[in-house]
This record gives C-alpha cells, sequence and structure tokens, in this order.
C-alpha cells in the first residue's frame, strides 16, 4: 500500500498498481501541500487525461461525514471569481475529497522561494485572497485551514481560493446550529482565516515560513490567545518592503487580538488602498475621499459661526479685521475659504503674483463681502452626516487642533503673522480631520491601534504570579497605514494640492517626523513648520495619561527648544496660555516664504488677532517636568 502523506490517515485509500499510485478513479501525481488538518494532490483523470486537484481532509469525517458534505456542498454553491468552483465533490472508501480544475494554475506554495516576492505583486494577491474571503465570510462559510496551497494564481496574476471547509470545521462547541453558538463559531473561523492569510503574506515578503513552521496553523496555534509567541516581519528581508505594507502585514499578525483586522474586508480595503494610493494620482483612499468632498463638502460648519460670519459680511462698514477673527473661529468656513481663492489658480491662472493665499484678511479682500458670506450660507451645518457619537468625537478633535494653533502663534517668533502660523498649525491636521468627518469607523480604528495594551507575561513556573508589561501603541503613521493604505497627513496634503496650495505650502503643513531630528530652520517657512509641529506635537502629548505624558513633553523640548530658540520655562508657558508672543526671531535665511505676506499698508512686526485661550495650568502631575 502506498501512502498519501507521512504518518498518513489513509492507507487504505491509496492503492499502488504498476508503479502508479491510485485514489479511486485517480491517479496521484503528487503531493502539493499538508497540513496537519488538510491536503492537496496533484492527480489526473485517466479518462481524459486531464490534470486535477485533489482537496481532502487529513482525518476521516467519522459520523460527522453528513455534516462534512452539507458544509462542503453548500460552500461550493458561492459564485464569485476570487473562489475556485469545485468540479466534483466525492468519496472513496469513506475518504471525502473535492476535486477542482488545475489548469494553468499554480499554488502559492509552488511560488513562494527563499526570496520572497515583490511587494506590489504579493499585495495584488493577498488583496484578491481577501476579497473571496470576504465573500465566503459574509456567506456564512469559512475556510478552517488556510495554507499556501490552498491558494492559486493564474499567470495574469489572477487568484482564486480553494478548500472552503474540506478541513472540517471544528463544531464540537456548536451546541445551537444555526443559533447563536454556530454563529459565533463562523465568526471565530473568519477570524481564523484572515489571521492565516496575514502569515502567508508574511512568509511571502520574508521569504521564510513564520516561525520557521510550514503549517499555518501550528504558527496560529503559538501565537496569542493560544501561546505566546508573536510574528513580525524582519528588518533583514531578501526584497525591500514598503512601510505601508509592512505596516498592514504586522497589523495582519499583530499578537493583540484586538489590533487585527476585524475581518477579511478590511484587510482587502487597507490593501487596495495602499496598491491605488501608490500606482494611481489619485487613487485609492484620496479618490474615495476627494468624492467625499463633492458630495458633502469639506467639513461641516460649526454652530452658529458660519451664520455670525454671514450676517457680519451684510453690514457695509465691518472691518476685514473684525470678519477674520470670527471665519478663524470656524476651521470649516477657515478652509473653504483658503480653498475658493486659490482654487482660482487652478481655474484661470495664478489669482496673483505672490503665490497661494494663507491669510484670511486676504482671501476676505478678494471675494468680497458678498462672496465671504455666499461661502458661509454654502456650508452643511453641523453635525453634518455624523451621528452623535462621530459628531463628539469630532469636536474634541477639533478643540485639540484649536489649540494647537494657539500655542503655535506663541511659539512663533515676532513679526510673523500670527494667523498665518494658527492656519498652518490647522492644516497640518488637514487629513486627521478629514478621515474623522468623512471615514469616523477608520479614524476609530486608527486611534485604537495607536492606543498601548497590556500583554500578560508567561510564567516562569506553574506557581509564578502573572506578570503584564504595556506595549506601546502603533505610530499615527504605522496606525493610518494598517487601515487606509496611506498616511493621513499624505491625504491632507494631496487634499491641499487640490486646492491650489504649491510645494512650499504643503512643505510648511507636513508635521516634523516624530523620529527626525528638529534641525534650526534656514528659512521663514521652516520657522513657521517647525513652531506649528512643536505645537500639535505638545497638544498630542497632553491627551496622553499624565505619567506617560511628563515624559512625552520633556521629549518635544529637548527636539525643539534648540532649534526654536526657547527655553522650557517658555514652552511650558505657551502651552499654558501664559506666554506673550515672542520679540525677536531665531536667525533664518533664505526668501520669505508665502506664510509671511501682508496686505497693502499693514504692520509687518504686527501680528494678526488670533483666537487666544484662556489661561489653564497643567495638572499636578505635569508640574515642574519641564526644565
Amino acid at each position: 500500500m502506498a501512502s498519501l502523506a507521512p504518518n498518513p490517515p489513509d492507507t487504505r485509500s491509496a492503492s499502488l498498481t504498476g508503479g502508479v499510485r491510485l485514489f479511486g478513479r485517480f491517479q496521484l501525481l503528487r503531493l502539493l501541500g499538508k497540513s496537519e488538518r488538510g491536503m492537496l494532490w496533484l492527480a489526473v483523470d485517466p479518462r481524459d487525461n486531464v490534470e486535477l486537484m485533489l482537496a481532502m481532509p487529513r482525518t476521516q469525517p467519522g459520523e460527522g461525514a453528513a455534516a462534512w458534505h452539507h458544509a462542503v456542498r453548500r460552500a461550493a454553491r458561492l459564485n464569485h471569481p476570487r473562489l475556485a468552483r469545485p468540479l466534483d465533490i466525492g468519496e472513496h472508501e469513506r475518504w471525502p475529497y473535492v476535486v477542482y480544475e488545475r489548469g494553468g494554475r499554480l499554488t502559492w506554495a509552488e511560488k513562494l522561494g527563499a526570496q520572497g516576492l515583490a511587494a506590489t505583486e504579493l499585495a495584488h494577491w493577498v488583496a484578491q485572497a481577501a476579497q473571496g474571503l470576504a465573500f465566503a465570510h459574509e456567506a456564512g462559510t469559512a475556510h478552517h485551514d488556510l495554507q499556501p496551497w490552498s491558494l492559486l494564481v493564474d499567470e495574469e496574476g489572477h487568484v482564486s481560493v480553494l478548500g472552503l471547509e474540506v478541513a472540517g470545521a471544528p463544531r464540537a462547541s456548536v451546541t445551537q446550529p444555526g443559533g447563536l453558538d454556530e454563529l459565533r463559531a463562523v465568526r471565530d473561523a473568519a477570524g481564523q482565516d484572515v489571521l492565516a492569510l496575514g502569515l502567508i503574506a508574511h512568509w511571502g515578503l520574508s521569504g521564510q515560513p513564520p516561525l520557521d513552521e510550514p503549517d499555518i496553523g501550528k504558527v496560529i496555534a503559538a501565537m496569542p490567545p493560544l501561546g505566546s509567541d508573536f510574528v513580525r516581519l524582519p528588518w533583514s528581508v531578501p526584497r525591500p518592503i514598503p512601510e505601508p505594507l509592512r505596516a498592514i502585514v504586522n497589523r495582519a499578525t499583530d499578537r493583540q487580538e484586538r489590533h487585527r483586522y476585524l475581518n477579511a474586508r478590511t484587510l482587502q480595503r487597507a490593501l487596495e488602498g495602499w496598491i491605488k494610493t501608490t500606482t494611481e494620482q489619485d487613487g485609492g483612499p484620496l479618490a474615495l475621499l476627494l468624492d467625499r468632498l463633492r458630495q458633502v463638502g469639506t467639513l461641516p460648519a460649526q454652530p452658529g459661526s458660519a451664520d455670525r460670519a454671514a450676517r457680519l459680511a451684510l453690514m457695509e462698514s465691518a472691518r476685514t479685521s473684525d470678519l477674520a477673527e470670527i471665519v478663524l473661529d470656524d476651521i470649516a468656513l477657515s478652509f473653504e475659504l483658503l480653498r475658493t481663492v486659490n482654487n482660482a489658480t487652478l481655474a484661470g491662472g495664478r489669482v496673483s503674483g505672490d503665490g497661494p493665499v494663507l491669510m484670511l484678511r486676504r482671501a476676505i479682500a478678494m471675494l468680497g463681502l458678498d462672496g465671504v458670506r455666499r461661502t458661509a450660507l454654502s456650508l452643511r451645518r453641523w453635525p453634518g452626516p455624523m451621528n452623535e457619537q462621530a459628531a463628539n468625537e469630532m469636536e474634541t478633535l477639533i478643540r485639540r487642533v484649536k489649540r494647537a494653533g494657539r500655542v503655535a502663534t506663541r511659539l512663533v517668533p515676532a513679526g510673523y503673522d500670527g494667523e498665518v502660523v494658527y492656519l498652518i498649525a490647522l492644516l497640518q491636521n488637514l487629513g486627521r480631520l478629514l478621515v474623522q468627518y468623512h471615514f469616523p469607523d477608520e479614524a476609530g480604528q486608527i486611534r485604537r491601534l495607536m492606543q498601548p495594551t497590556l500583554v500578560t507575561l508567561p510564567r516562569k513556573t506553574a506557581a509564578a504570579p502573572t506578570e503584564t508589561k504595556e506595549e506601546p501603541g502603533m505610530s499615527a503613521e504605522a496606525a493610518s497605514y494598517a487601515v487606509l493604505g496611506a498616511d493621513l497627513e499624505a491625504l491632507g496634503a494631496a487634499v491641499a494640492r487640490h486646492w491650489g496650495l504649491d510645494d512650499s505650502v504643503q512643505h510648511m503643513i507636513r508635521r516634523v517626523p516624530p523620529t527626525a531630528p528638529v534641525r534650526t530652520p534656514e528659512s521663514d517657512a521652516d520657522i513657521l513648520r517647525v513652531s506649528a509641529s512643536c505645537a500639535n506635537d505638545l497638544v498630542d502629548a497632553m491627551g496622553l495619561p499624565a505619567d506617560r505624558a511628563a515624559k512625552a513633553l520633556n521629549l518635544i523640548v529637548q527636539r525643539y527648544a534648540r532649534p526654536l530658540g526657547l527655553t522650557g520655562k517658555e514652552i511650558q508657558e505657551a502651552l499654558q496660555g501664559e506666554g506673550a508672543r515672542r520679540r525677536s526671531p531665531p536667525p533664518a535665511t533664505g526668501a520669505s516664504a508665502p506664510a509671511a505676506e501682508q496686505p497693502a499698508g499693514a504692520d509687518a512686526n504686527k501680528p494678526a488677532a488670533a483666537p487666544r485661550p484662556p489661561a489653564g495650568p497643567w495638572s499636578e502631575a505635569l508640574a515642574g517636568t519641564l526644565t
């Protein structure tokens, strides 16, 4: 007798005749893959001499044979281009099998090698597999044993998943067929499928099986919550891995269950977002965002502010500075005026030889009072399409962003327009604001991924007490990549480009990366960018728990004090709202940036009116931490 696999469960089902291994009417050519729960054979039907693939479980269903056939036939009825269609479902000597066409398709196991796969190619494959799994999961079925050999790809790169339900679902815990128990079992099995796909993606990028174990099911058993091993992409890999893709794959295999993708659809969207962002200038999340901007506007007007601006614009004697102060208090109206004025550079040539407009007083002068009134009345009223929870989260974010703008006006040297640095600090949060308004669910996922988590450490001995440690969450950039496939800041910069803001402005509205050194500013634009970045970092740090906030604030002082020519006390006073505007700027060279523009006749050394917060002391836990 010939065996189908080491320690075979089916020696009685295969026979050796004249050197040919047979399984029923099929001639078995070679084993394409095996796991603890399933296997896949390359076979041929001698009747027509066509190569086929036979998928079967490693153990006979026994008394569960009827349930096995029911589940597999139910899955076989699903019609989707990313799911392989069975040609036949049968049984030989009480051993069930499913027949699939081979055609020109290879398994991923046959494609994987020590050099791994190109990042873009693998991302396309995984996104397609996730699409097929999502369709199956939404129909109430799962794979239960996803392996590299159960994923197929043809010569044109089209992927399909084979073997749904073939390994058999562990249904011992299902006491109510069709009830809550079964629904929970399907949900858990779908989560295992998504984790398995993430592990296969890890294998494809690293060129090595995760944990050096080729059976993905055993890897899953070694990871939390069942085990303690964790899987992350190594930094030393055969081929370069773009950071967004690294973040997506690492999230798919995260040791924390709550950090992993909730379902295959979210993984698919993250991958497709990155693919389209890299292959199309305005593709992926940006295309969806731009479409939403056309439908519901940039942001909703804050309660009452647009009406106040419209009423003031009706007064012929209204001062531009008074109107600008009201407009500045409403982020939506401020952004809409900037968009309207700067879009003229795209529609009919540059509106002015002075570059993009970054001052509301100038925008108001260009549009006229009637134009301001029309713009204010065109805004969607609060809260727009947001539900109550999303609106509350949006209000919290707006308060933080406004506070950063006010802090920035105290950090920037005298001689720089406070209104401009306030707007730059706001625009550095453009991506966050837009995603929170238009995609609140995704914004919530990003926040959760950034939160630290407590991890239970394995006990050294059975009698040892349980120990935990706090693991930091993802960076904002990595979390954004993992959810959207694109960086929030990049989305904001792309929208700003569509508004007509040029490269010089896009440079200023990009925050200094948290891991990058802060260099002494060499131009006016750099001073404005660094001042706004410092303000945003300070306000973000104040949102942390007190013990972590103190450490974060000290690090911010270390990074920014010397480049901005400030002391720790001055930064603390700026954050508390007690400091006055600085009197002299640090030395800077280079041409004046558009942000320093002043209207004709204005005093260049007099700061513009900008909102000021009430003085608010730090918590006692932070007092005295800045030196």
